[in-house]
């Protein structure tokens, strides 16, 4: 996977540090992934709210990358296949390595393990 790839734009930048929808409901996430076709920033399927997986079904996009510390693989949505490798995209390449896991630290609930997915 690192010719030219269908869905996935190098060069498109993430859309933030955080969830998206998220950071504008004042929400909380377990684990963070990209859309690497237009940079959207959405939480895992382990979050309670699982907007990675809601841009896919919303846009089609169908390409997402791990955007954790450590962690470059990427998942096709489409054929449910996970990547190892792949293209480099924009950076940054993960979200800032003082953001906690769960996060954001203040909007995580007491009993999170109990929310998650």
């Amino acid at each position: 996977m690192t010719q030219a790839i269908e869905g996935i734009d190098p060069a498109v930048p993430p859309s933030g540090a955080g969830c998206t929808e998220c950071e504008a409901a004042q929400g909380w996430w377990v684990h963070l992934r990209r859309c690497a076709q237009c940079g959207h920033v959405g939480c895992c399927d382990s979050s309670p709210a699982q907007h990675a997986t809601k841009h896919f079904a919303a846009t089609g996009h169908p390409f997402v990358q791990s955007y954790e510390p450590g962690e470059d693989w990427f998942w096709n949505f489409r054929t449910e296949e996970m990547y190892g490798d792949g293209p480099e995209l924009a950076p940054p390449h993960h979200h800032p390595e003082d953001q906690s896991v769960p996060g954001p630290r203040d909007r995580v609930p007491r009993d999170w393990q109990r929310q998650v997915h």
